[in-house]
């Protein structure tokens, strides 16, 4: 009993630690029943939701100035339609329209225009102008085929970009290991998580490794 008390107590220490070293570099901070359904700012309508609907419209709207609504709808469109039953696939179709912006056509003076919409302001990076938003959410429960709560998740921009898995390193029989399974896990319960995500951080609080979703765990790199 005394060890169980032991080992969340740590875990939830290390959930702490990461969230303040976030907060040092100036990412918001959500504890994310808060914003849930029944939570006081209900910015996720349903569980089922992994991106932060009105914060992604509203980066759509500040990045992309030059745009039309009807253009920013038809971005929006688009980063949450997923085609493929193959979880890769939709990550490797995301990943494009993050790096290399969203082709979008729209109707301006009777001709048909094209353009492309960005979600990130890649100019933007060290926060001059304010177009991107930086938030770190921790206890976000997301229910797919099962009911799972990844420990931290980094959202730009209201985009799940990355997910965070924190072991203790004070029990002996969880290693670093058992954070690796956990990201597999919740690749198989709640893919759609991971239609979005750009890379996984494994750590036990002592090592901490990066890897994508299509890694093995011999890929994971410090």
């Amino acid at each position: 009993m005394g060890m169980s008390l032991l080992e969340n107590f740590t875990e939830d220490l290390l959930e702490e630690a990461a969230i303040e070293i976030f907060k040092e570099l100036e990412y918001d901070y959500i504890f994310a029943p808060d914003i849930s359904c029944d939570g006081d700012y209900p910015e996720r309508p349903d569980y089922k939701d992994v991106i932060l609907k009105d914060r992604v419209k509203d980066a759509l709207f500040r990045i992309n100035r030059d745009l039309p609504q009807e253009a920013l709808d038809d971005a929006y469109r688009q980063i949450i339609t997923f085609n493929s039953p193959i979880l890769v696939e939709n990550n490797r179709y995301f990943h494009k329209l993050l790096t290399e912006g969203i082709e979008v056509s729209y109707v301006d003076k009777g001709q048909i225009r094209t353009k492309r919409a960005y979600i990130i302001d890649f100019d933007d990076v060290g926060g001059k102008k304010n177009n991107n938003e930086f938030l770190v959410a921790n206890q976000f429960t997301i229910i797919e085929k099962e009911e799972r709560r990844p420990d931290l998740i980094i959202f730009i921009n209201g985009i799940p970009l990355v997910v965070i898995e924190l072991k203790s390193a004070s029990d002996e029989n969880v290693g670093i290991e058992n954070a690796y399974n956990q990201i597999q896990t919740y690749k198989s319960d709640i893919p759609s998580l991971f239609n979005y995500n750009a890379f996984c951080v494994i750590t036990d609080g002592i090592n901490a490794k990066a890897g994508t979703i299509t890694a093995n765990e011999e890929r994971f790199m410090n």
